[in-house]
């Protein structure tokens, strides 16, 4: 039996030093890339999308097991974060502080050799991006559960930055504290899309206990480890950064709890063959508006994933409609939809298009 593994282990070793050799290869091509991209100057264009889009759906076409696609796919995202390292290490803005699921979005969608920079707020998210002080920005636009987070769709409304990819972030909800019993506690700090995703679980397990409303489940996770007899409801993440037990795991109301996020950036995406093209419309004040709107859509045979109303904040009861079409703006059948919107709106702006999120 010894022998046999011993066998097995001496195999292993082999691919080991096989696979290590490819990945360097891999990472020897990255650089030339980055040296033909140099000529190109200050235009150069290191991170696409559309590419690493493509790369993943053909790692999860091409897996045949025994580790899941979603397995396989992370590992060529590593493979790939650390080459565009190589060419051009990425500054990626997030609303922080440091230990969000935002954080945790970049982390998935870019991989772990970006330089991830916490901000305090959906607007600083923007405005770095904006200011060219980073290269992308990720913030929250929706979740499964709780809806829409305005503040995101109201930025799009002023902001000329461009929606350049999505992420989709299964997210379980831990209570975190410090080594403590949970019917000494007297208050939960967590951000309020947080608390109400778990308000069920709170309302059978912990009645009593007051719920207090932070900016960012990590400034909850701060607070709890500063403070006497209180939680915090945040990531597992922010318990191993903020110094936190966990008091009970997975206690979200809806296990399939998910959070959509979007990438925002200033340049625009070229198609990846599986694209969405995101909205931002305005129609006259009159009687049949709205199915004037939805018309080229049904016309052409678009999908639509989302719709959206938000006031538009340049008179009182004026809205503007986001909305998620399946499809990239260069597509012909999206081309003629968007001539025929702009007949029909008092304003028409493509937000952006967007290879789909693979995962």
């Amino acid at each position: 039996m010894a022998d046999k593994l011993n066998n097995i282990r001496q195999e292993i070793d082999l691919l080991d030093e096989k696979i290590q050799e490819l990945i360097s290869e891999r990472a020897r091509f990255a650089q030339k890339v980055a040296q033909v991209k140099q000529i190109q100057g200050v235009d150069a264009v290191y991170y696409r999308p559309e590419r690493e889009a493509e790369v993943l759906r053909e790692v999860l076409a091409r897996n045949k097991g025994p580790l899941s696609g979603e397995d396989m796919a992370r590992l060529f995202r590593e493979i790939m974060s650390a080459c565009l390292a190589l060419e051009q290490p990425l500054r990626v803005a997030f609303l922080g502080p440091e230990g969000t699921f935002t954080q945790a979005a970049a982390l998935k969608h870019f991989g772990q050799s970006v330089y991830t920079v916490p901000m305090m707020s959906i607007g600083e998210v923007f405005r770095e991006v904006e200011s060219a002080a980073v290269n992308y920005g990720v913030v929250p636009v929706e979740n499964s559960t709780e809806g829409v987070i305005n503040h995101t769709l109201d930025m799009f409304m002023q902001s000329s930055l461009i929606i350049c990819g999505e992420v989709d972030l299964r997210v379980h909800h831990y209570l975190l504290g410090k080594n403590q019993d949970r019917s000494s506690l007297k208050r939960i700090y967590s951000h309020q899309q947080s608390l109400a995703q778990c308000r069920e679980w709170l309302d059978v397990h912990l009645p009593g206990v007051e719920r207090v409303s932070v900016s960012s489940n990590a400034t909850a996770a701060q607070r709890a480890a500063a403070e006497e007899q209180v939680a915090a409801i945040a990531s597992d993440i922010a318990a191993d950064i903020y110094g936190l037990e966990t008091l009970e795991a997975n206690i979200e109301d809806n296990p399939d709890n998910t959070t959509r996020f979007l990438i925002v950036g200033r340049q625009p995406v070229s198609p990846s063959g599986d694209d969405k093209t995101s909205l931002l419309v305005s129609t006259p004040n009159k009687p049949g508006a709205l199915h004037q709107l939805l018309k080229p859509f049904a016309e052409n045979a678009i999908s639509m994933s989302r719709i959206e109303s938000r006031p538009s904040r340049l008179a009182n009861w004026e809205y503007v409609f986001f909305i998620d079409i399946n499809g990239h703006v260069e597509d012909e059948k999206v081309t003629r939809c968007l001539n025929a919107l702009r007949e029909k709106t008092a304003m028409l702006k493509v937000l952006g298009s967007y290879p789909r999120a693979v995962l």
